[in-house]
């Protein structure tokens, strides 16, 4: 796999929030603790306290968890690692798509499991266990219910609600699970052995990943909940959480930067089975929204001591939570993702919870042989690849043809005629300037109209070499969207079964560049 890199700042796909927070910009150091270096470990290392009680429930949860799973030596010894006040973790997140989704989902698993190794090296005192957090409790179906193959949308139809993690794998998957039958093997063993959405993930992803050591965490428990429920009251009763968003939210617009989340008063949803819905403050006490469920300040008091699993963060939160049951010391995430942790920086600021090293994933766009031959045919750099299609084709129309579609000569002839003209025809009537006028205006568009047949002429001539311009943009940015944010990773993977191995060789968790890799 040859290796290409683009700047960031060259591909337009990047905020010039997210830019800046790489370039480390002055205005953005208060929003977070460690700048995005191997250096800032050490300061990472020190600053994360974490009991032996909590390490014991973290645990205790994963062996849980992990039960009736077959799991290699690897992610056996980081579990048990995890009780050692010497080992941490750097994680990443992400939603339960089918089949992984798009591709950046084994983009972030990749950069985080590398960028365990790279700390090992740098601080072989300690141990890094990689981790992918599963986004069990998100309730937003329609964004994880398919994925695309060469140009194809394959959807799961279902009527279940609330958290997706435990959405069952009924006849309306089965049926679905046939329209995928070029899925490799161990997908399909993961589906079809599986009783929930979240227990699929979590072996298909072992099956990828748990040679390497990842380890995989669902948040969704009672056990990890109790470690919440000081945050949970807080957010409930005093919307401490709210208040120190809002903060860094509107000093962060007053530098012109937009935000990516917009916090609540109260920030997490009741959760139970088949219900993720809002709680929202009454004059009664709560209530969740779209229910007929309703509670007192006691009752709900009561609730957050007896049952903490039936609160489930947002946004807002989870970041939060994560940082409370992880002995963790990184967190790495896309564009959209980097910029709204630098929104909560405050909240952790408020529950005492050290703010991870905030590090980007790498990001990438394959190439393989046929596209490759287009763009050899074309003579395009690797930065052509990112260019905006109708911008380049006026550039490359206008420079293969033989005629200036601006016409620009014979407007300044026509320009010079009329004013002339008009000049001479004033001193006879002072009303027929504007007349010339209008038929100098007029003859322009003439002009205007000439040229761009012209100019469509010329695009005929040239079609071959526009339409293969265009394919290779589309195979770039499918429907004008990032390849890495719309492909399934079986559109090289079904073709290249070393691809994991692969991106593991040339991803590096500190080089902040685009990367084009071509494929044998």
């Amino acid at each position: 796999m040859k290796k290409h890199c683009v700047d960031l700042s060259k591909t337009g796909q990047f905020s010039s929030f997210f830019l800046d927070y790489i370039q480390g910009k002055e205005e953005l150091k208060p929003f977070y603790s460690h700048l995005p270096k191997v250096e800032s470990f050490r300061e990472a290392i020190d600053a994360k306290g974490f009991s032996a009680e909590k390490r014991q429930v973290l645990h205790r949860a994963l062996q849980q968890q992990y039960e009736g799973i077959v799991v290699g030596e690897e992610v056996e010894m980081n579990i048990e690692a995890l009780k050692d006040e010497k080992t941490f973790t750097v994680t990443t997140g992400h939603q339960l798509n089918l089949f992984t989704g798009p591709l950046y989902f084994i983009y972030k698993i990749v950069s985080t499991i590398n960028l365990a190794k790279k700390l090992q090296v740098s601080y072989p005192e300690y141990r890094f266990v990689p981790v992918y957090w599963m986004a069990t409790e998100d309730h937003d179906f329609e964004e994880i219910n398919y994925f695309k193959l060469d140009g194809k949308k394959y959807q799961w139809q279902c009527n279940q609600t609330g958290a997706v993690g435990d959405f069952e794998l009924d006849a309306s998957f089965k049926e679905f699970l046939k329209s995928v039958s070029f899925a490799p093997s161990f997908f399909k063993e993961a589906y079809s052995s599986s009783k929930t959405l979240a227990e699929a993930v979590r072996k298909y992803v072992n099956h990828f990943f748990g040679s390497y050591g990842l380890v995989v965490v669902d948040g969704n428990g009672a056990s990890l909940k109790s470690l919440l429920k000081e945050v949970i009251l807080s957010d409930l009763f005093e919307h401490l959480p709210y208040k120190k968003a809002q903060e860094a939210t509107q000093k962060l617009e007053s530098f012109g930067y937009k935000s990516q989340i917009f916090p609540r008063e109260i920030n997490l949803f009741y959760l139970d089975r088949g219900v993720r819905e809002r709680i929202e403050r009454t004059a009664q006490g709560f209530q969740v929204v779209n229910t007929e469920l309703s509670f007192t300040e006691e009752e709900m008091r009561k609730l957050v001591d007896a049952k903490p699993e039936r609160f489930s963060p947002n946004v807002v939160l989870r970041p939060l939570y994560q940082e409370i049951i992880l002995p963790n010391l990184a967190y790495l995430g896309g564009p959209a993702e980097v910029v709204y942790w630098l929104q909560l920086k405050g909240v952790f600021d408020q529950f005492e919870t050290p703010f991870p090293v905030l590090m980007p994933r790498n990001f990438a766009l394959l190439l393989d042989g046929p596209v490759l031959k287009k763009i050899a045919q074309l003579g395009w750099t690797r930065e052509d690849l990112f260019r905006d299609f109708e911008k380049w084709k006026r550039e490359f129309v206008q420079k293969e043809s033989k005629f200036d579609f601006t016409l620009e000569d014979e407007r300044n002839i026509i320009n010079d005629l009329f004013d002339r003209k008009a000049k001479d025809a004033s001193s006879l009537d002072p009303s027929l300037a504007n007349a010339f006028e209008a038929g100098k205006v007029r003859s322009l568009k003439v002009l205007d109209q000439m040229g761009t047949k012209l100019r469509k002429a010329e695009e005929r001539r040239l079609q071959i070499e526009l339409n293969r311009a265009q394919s290779v943009m589309e195979y770039a940015a499918p429907g004008g969207s990032p390849q890495e944010r719309v492909v399934n990773m079986m559109q090289f993977y079904l073709s290249h079964p070393d691809l994991l191995e692969e991106l593991l060789g040339c991803f590096d968790p500190f080089d902040y560049q685009m990367m084009v890799l071509e494929i044998a």
